[in-house]
């Protein structure tokens, strides 16, 4: 009997032992998975624009510029904007309409290059850079501007702009 007792007490021990010490493996990759991803973000921060104050309140703060003063909402050159912060491209000058909302406004972006993201209270869909989660402005749908149906109401200060070469 006291065999017994020692072999289930021995195995009972084993068990447990293995059971920490899967945690522990497993802890071990979980702390190691977060660490490569926050020097995956600190190296992409490297290589991010310095911005103003102006610029840090809109895209990192999630702020919006006054109605028509952005340097974008009347152009119509043709050209690519991209992302203020990383340079990503955004969206084409073709997919630009004059919304007469005071914000440019496209009705596509580049595909993969703008993320949606649902407003807490569900009133807006906020679009954020997909490379650096800049916030670019909100996205409204069923507005009939376009025939797309789609108005990417974009911050200029939250975008560049790079002209077509002729």
């Amino acid at each position: 009997m006291k065999t017994m007792l020692n072999k289930l007490f021995l195995s009972s021990a084993v068990v447990l032992i293995t059971t920490l010490s899967a945690c522990a493996q497993k802890q071990d990759k979980q702390v190691k998975k977060v660490k490569e991803t926050e020097q995956n973000i600190s190296k992409k921060k490297m290589n991010w624009n310095p911005l103003t104050p102006e610029e840090e309140r809109v895209i990192v703060n999630k702020g919006t510029e006054y109605p028509g003063t952005g340097k974008y909402e009347h152009t119509t050159d043709k050209g690519t904007y991209t992302c203020k912060r990383c340079d990503a491209a955004l969206y084409r000058s073709e997919s630009k309409f004059d919304a007469r909302c005071g914000w440019p406004a496209f009705d596509d972006e580049i595909k993969g290059a703008v993320k949606r993201i649902p407003d807490a209270d569900g009133s807006r869909t906020e679009i954020v850079c997909a490379n650096c989660g800049a916030h670019l402005g909100h996205v409204f749908l069923g507005e009939g501007f376009t025939n797309k149906d789609t108005r990417h109401c974009v911050n200029s200060i939250s975008m560049n702009f790079v002209p077509d070469k002729k």
